[in-house]
């Protein structure tokens, strides 16, 4: 990628060792030190706990437009507002937390710049006083200088009640695009369907180990405990239906969650003013870059790839938007690849049963990945249909309007990653 020489140059975090590697996975009472390395939660894996929700003065100025974008948005003042701006300098945004809300902050800011009123008003240059600050810090946090998945779900939430369980009811978004509550229901579901999952992690070591021990006992319940896991997470998932309405997402809040790859209305890509000469693609935010599904792939031995190339355009993708991950999680998918293979242990010991729980396992990965797939229908491909009939076109939606906020045509994207799963299914005798 483009913007990872631009993070060396930055000072930024390079790619680190798989550390440990070979070994986090042996018995030990600190094995969560291990994982604190990775930036992995106990109890909400991959999602930041308890983000900050307020940046210190002069910083102050980026929150109060980002607390007010839809209001700022409706008035058509939101350009203006960005464009007094000061430009400042990231050296005042001191810890991890910080520099994840200020990376969330600009992101917001961007993307409702870029977009404006989410009509064919769009800007193709984002001016320096936020360029220089936002690809400074995003050199910095190892993320590409637009609003990804670890910013608009893992970093962009709180509880009501602080002592209060995270449920939906107690939760609410730190930022909002226009489209009313739609964005706090697809970005709280989404993130509550990454906790749900996420208790699957810590059996990881224990899995590990059993495969080094030869425990087929333990491998067993492992597999059992990720299954479960993965069952409580489409629960969750169901909930969208519920918070989220398909027009408000499809018309509105997806415009915002657009990116500048694959995308005709910005098919150069975006200018950074005062950064680089020429515009920049980069996707817009997309599940594929949620660690925790592709942490389950790379877990059971699910191939996108042959040979460690990626075998098509998806497989593709899933590589390419690791880069959108936070480091210490790419670095934790590195780990995993580098342990031993659940999958060619459990053929190995050509054990009935063990065949069929880790084939229950992996269905638990295919039903979650069928289900994402009625979700894009209703929520893209049904109101494009719609959209296209509006306008007199042909009665199909065009590839454009079918393309997810990652730039993929999201359909084909499914159903290929889909069929890979299917795939990985160990066939009887």
């Amino acid at each position: 990628m483009l913007w990872l020489s631009f993070l060396k140059e930055q000072g930024g975090p390079e790619e680190l060792p798989a550390k440990m590697a070979l070994d986090w996975w042996s018995p030990m009472d600190n094995s969560w030190k291990i994982f604190e390395e990775y930036h992995i939660d106990e109890n909400l894996g991959f999602a930041l706990p308890n983000p900050l929700e307020e940046l210190p003065h002069p910083y102050d100025a980026w929150i109060a437009i980002a607390k007010n974008l839809p209001e700022l948005i409706k008035n058509g003042q939101l350009r203006a507002e960005v464009e007094k701006l000061a430009t400042l300098s990231i050296d005042g945004l001191q810890g991890h937390k910080m520099q994840r809300l200020a990376h969330l902050v600009l992101g917001y800011i961007t993307m409702a710049y870029v977009w404006g009123q989410g009509d064919e008003d769009i800007r193709k240059v984002l001016p320096r006083n936020i360029a220089i600050p936002y690809c400074k810090l995003s050199g910095k946090l190892g993320l590409p200088p637009i609003l990804v998945y670890a910013d608009c779900v893992l970093a962009n939430w709180k509880k009501k009640d602080p002592s209060g369980p995270m449920t939906y009811k107690n939760m609410d978004i730190l930022f909002s695009f226009p489209g009313g509550d739609c964005g706090k229901g697809f970005f709280l579901v989404s993130l509550l369907v990454e906790i749900a999952a996420a208790s699957a992690i810590k059996v990881i070591p224990t899995l590990f180990n059993a495969i080094q021990c030869e425990d087929l006992d333990a491998l067993q319940k492992a597999l059992l405990d990720i299954t479960s896991s993965l069952h409580k997470a489409l629960e969750v998932f169901h909930q969208i239906h519920e918070y989220v309405d398909p027009k408000l997402f499809f018309n509105v809040l997806r415009i915002y969650l657009s990116g500048w790859k694959g995308n005709p209305l910005l098919s150069e890509g975006l200018l950074y003013e005062g950064v680089w000469d020429t515009p920049k693609k980069f996707a817009g935010g997309s599940a594929a870059q949620s660690s925790i599904f592709q942490c389950f792939d790379v877990l059971l031995g699910i191939q996108h790839t042959v040979g460690g190339v990626p075998s098509g355009s998806a497989a593709g993708f899933l590589q390419e938007m690791r880069t959108y991950m936070p480091p210490a999680h790419r670095n934790f998918l590195h780990s995993l690849e580098s342990g031993p293979s659940v999958r060619e242990f459990v053929l190995s010991k050509g054990d009935a049963l063990l065949q069929e729980t880790y084939n229950e396992c992996v269905q638990a990965m295919v039903s979650l990945r069928n289900y994402h797939l009625q979700i894009v229908t209703k929520y893209i491909v049904i109101p494009a249909s719609q959209q296209a009939k509006k306008k007199q076109a042909s009665e199909e939606p065009s590839e454009e309007e079918n393309r997810g906020t990652g730039g993929t045509n999201v359909i084909d994207f499914l159903k290929t990653v889909r069929g890979t799963t299917v795939r990985s299914l160990l066939k009887e005798g």
